[in-house]
């Protein structure tokens, strides 16, 4: 508990910046969503009623869920393999685990255009190993958003997950070898169970990202994979319907918390 007062003075002032600057555009959106001065619920009564919608939702959980789960499995891989090396050698690796993140996620759509297209770099090895034409469908598909996102999300997963597994006392592994437990028995007993508090923070944070992706879906994905903030696109360029483009706006925000919220209240659960 002490620990945590601590904490707060330090994270407070940037908390209360945070809050300052987007208090009261949300509470714009949220005003918008109720249809102004007249303060109607039309337009969250109108889209969930909506088939297009539903179908929006679905894909959208459908995404995030799956992006989600590919990014903590390649991520915890690679967590495990650093965790496993000298310091150097995981300073240098490290490194390359951030270069992802000097790179604009719209020039890496881009570049997935090469890779992933029909004559992509991809297809293209595939043609020469195979003697043919392979020609895999990996653009404006559910396989070319899941690669994008997954790219994107992989980092975002390696450090909480490499920090929980750096924090178990390797005396623990000691004693487990000791007792003759073999290397498969000590990852499912000891390793993994206490690498959990990284597994779900990656969760958290790459989860809440994946339910509010954009430019991936909206370059990479097809018709069938638009996601709610390209639903809100949609809404407030082609439709110009603002309340509408609020509303989703409001329930993406609203699973977003809900999320947040599952995950304080599990941390803040005694152990």
């Amino acid at each position: 508990m002490r620990d945590l007062k601590h904490a707060s003075v330090f994270v407070a002032p940037a908390a209360i910046i945070a809050v300052c600057i987007s208090a009261l555009p949300l509470m714009y959106i949220f005003y918008t969503s109720l249809n102004g001065p007249d303060f109607s619920l039309d337009a969250y009564t109108g889209i969930l009623q909506s088939a297009l919608f539903r179908r929006t939702f679905s894909s959208t959980m459908v995404i995030a869920v799956s992006s989600t789960a590919l990014s903590l499995l390649i991520g915890y891989v690679i967590a495990l393999h650093l965790a496993r090396q000298p310091e150097r050698r995981r300073a240098f690796l490290m490194i390359l685990v951030l270069l992802p993140f000097w790179t604009s996620v719209l020039v890496k759509c881009y570049a997935f255009t090469i890779i992933l297209g029909r004559t992509g770099i991809v297809n293209s090895v595939l043609d020469v190993l195979t003697g043919g034409q392979v020609s895999l469908k990996l653009l404006l598909n559910r396989a070319g958003v899941l690669i994008g996102m997954t790219n994107y999300l992989t980092p975002f997963v390696v450090f909480p997950v490499l920090a929980s597994l750096l924090a178990i006392d390797p005396s623990v592994y000691r004693s487990a070898s000791i007792m003759g437990a073999k290397p498969q028995r000590i990852f499912w007993t000891v390793t993994l169970p206490m690498s959990v508090p990284g597994i779900l923070a990656a969760f958290s944070s790459v989860f809440v990202m994946a339910l509010s992706f954009f430019i991936i879906p909206a370059l990479l994905g097809g018709p069938k994979d638009a996601m709610l903030s390209n639903l809100v696109d949609f809404y407030t360029r082609e439709t110009l319907d603002w309340n509408t483009a609020s509303a989703v706006g409001v329930l993406l925000l609203g699973m977003t918390l809900i999320v947040v919220s599952l995950f304080f209240m599990r941390n803040r659960r005694p152990a």
